[in-house]
């Protein structure tokens, strides 16, 4: 057998290495130019040259089994604020604007929180799931589950103090009214939302997804007649939607326990609770979730003080209501690259977490392409309904006209929103999340609003400045993100993974003794 040569440059070195196959007995054992070469350099050099890729196609099925139900899943619970939506505007625009101020409020300092710590735990279960660690599963959730329940607490003080603080910025007294007595009753929803939002988590890293949907669907089913019961037979007014809001989550929660206490097939989140598992591991989940929750909250905040700068628009009222009908639009067409993102991630968590670096690498390459092809649609469909969108929630013409004007541009907001949006759930699924805060960081705040700034007031194009100034903010953002996961080493991240995990738990406990036996 003659020597067999391989050139090419490995993807990290900046030399070209030599390999030669020498026998040895049965065996063949590789060695470089200086005698036998590294093994590791040796499985990246195969890893570069012949990946572990899937077939497409496979990898499509993989991607759409744990994509569609939760984009079915967020359907369904994107219903919730669009009914929502739809009983404050029919209760007025005063209703209306207030109700939206006192959303947006409630997302810059709530839920948005509470979603970004939350997903602090994401990459540690899916990187632990691809790794068959699961005792870390359900020791993750539990610490998760108190962190939020501790974060709410601060969170009610703010909302309860909310009237001062928007007549302190100068918002008007009646929206203000309306905006205080809504996000008092939205407390309910937010201790709510403290439990579900690990529970997601903790069954999607198990791909268990039917119990979600189940529980949205028979949650959504009864929320029209809850609202209907609330704001109009008891005249609750917007109290009655507030409070309708929580109950759909408490549906839904009630739903995952009654799951969770049934199956035979799920991991259980209380399993392996004890005062020393819970004391230990929580450095590296509370330093994921600072970072997740600076992520998720900068670009939240950045649409929230939209709505806000409306307010100092030349009509106030009529800006504020059409900005909360924009953003609503804007959650149903996220609704789409968000599910394909939490697939991404998972995928991607797996994956690195099961060493296979290369079908990682795949999935990045699969998901920004279907990112795009959603963003095309998206800006299809917002042109399509320009004239007709707002005509669900209101017939005042003036937020008509204003609806009808911003729908393109939020469709050409959404052709970069969607792949930016599937490359952050990629860096989630890696363990990254600082990498998405810097990028946030800078393109919506350095770049996005400053320019919304000047576009609207300074070049006077007012309520179209501000939405031309998150699409800069889109285009810098989906720009940086895809750039990072270009240049980014897949190898390296599979052994990230490997510490991430060993860092929460060095060695398999009895649990998780028994659940890999």
């Amino acid at each position: 057998m003659g020597n067999v040569s391989f050139h090419g440059p490995l993807p990290t070195m900046c030399c070209v290495h030599e390999f030669r196959a020498v026998p040895t007995g049965n065996s063949i054992k590789f060695e470089g130019e200086n005698g036998e070469h590294n093994g590791m350099e040796k499985e990246r050099f195969f890893s570069y040259r012949f990946p572990e890729w899937m077939p497409v196609s496979e990898k499509l099925m993989s991607l759409g089994h744990i994509a569609w139900p939760i984009i079915i899943t967020s359907l369904l619970m994107y219903s919730k604020s669009f009914i929502s939506m739809l009983f404050l505007g029919h209760l007025g625009d005063v209703a209306l604007s207030g109700g939206s101020l006192s959303i947006g409020f409630a997302n810059i300092t709530g839920y948005s929180v509470l979603k970004g710590l939350a997903m602090g735990m994401e990459p540690i279960c899916y990187q632990a799931y691809g790794a068959k660690r699961w005792a870390i599963l359900s020791q993750t959730y539990q610490k998760t589950l108190f962190l939020l329940l501790v974060a709410t607490f601060p969170i009610c003080i703010l909302w309860l103090n909310l009237e001062p603080i928007l007549l302190w910025i100068g918002q008007d007294e009646n929206t203000t009214s309306v905006a205080w007595i809504y996000i008092k009753y939205s407390i309910p929803d937010l201790i709510a939302q403290a439990y579900f939002h690990p529970s997601r988590t903790f069954l999607r890293t198990q791909n268990i997804n039917r119990p979600l949907t189940l529980s949205a669907t028979l949650a959504m089913c009864l929320h029209f007649p809850i609202n209907y019961f609330l704001v109009v037979y008891l005249d609750m007014g917007v109290k009655g939607v507030a409070l309708a809001s929580g109950w759909n989550t408490l549906n839904i929660n009630l739903g995952l326990l009654f799951y969770l206490f049934l199956s035979k097939t799920s991991l259980k989140p209380w399993d392996g609770a004890t005062a020393n598992t819970f004391s230990k591991g929580w450095q590296p989940l509370l330093a994921l979730a600072g970072q997740s929750v600076l992520s998720v909250c900068l670009e939240w905040w950045c649409y929230e003080i939209l709505l806000l700068l409306c307010s100092l628009l030349s009509n106030p009222q009529t800006s504020v209501a059409a900005m909360g009908i924009l953003i609503q639009t804007t959650s149903l067409l996220y609704v789409f690259p968000s599910s394909l993102s939490a697939g991404l991630s998972i995928l991607v968590g797996h994956e690195l977490g099961a060493d296979k670096p290369g079908q990682a690498r795949q999935t990045t390459i699969i998901g920004l392409t279907l990112a795009v092809l959603w963003g095309i649609l998206a800006v299809l469909f917002a042109i399509a309904v320009r004239d007709v969108w707002g005509k669900l929630f209101t017939c005042e013409p003036e937020i008509l006209g204003l609806t009808s004007i911003a729908l393109p541009i939020i469709g050409f907001c959404e052709l970069w929103n969607c792949p930016q949006t599937a490359a952050c759930g990629i860096l989630v699924g890696s363990a990254r999340p600082k990498m998405g805060c810097q990028i946030n960081f800078v393109s919506f705040y350095l770049i996005g609003l400053p320019v919304a700034v000047l576009l609207a007031f300074k070049f006077k194009m007012g309520f179209k400045g501000l939405w031309f100034g998150l699409a800069a903010a889109q285009i810098s953002c989906t720009c940086m993100m895809v750039c990072t996961l270009v240049c980014t080493d897949w190898t390296q991240q599979a052994s990230r993974a490997k510490e991430l995990t060993q860092e929460i738990e060095g060695s398999k406990n009895d649990l998780e003794a028994n659940l890999l036996s």
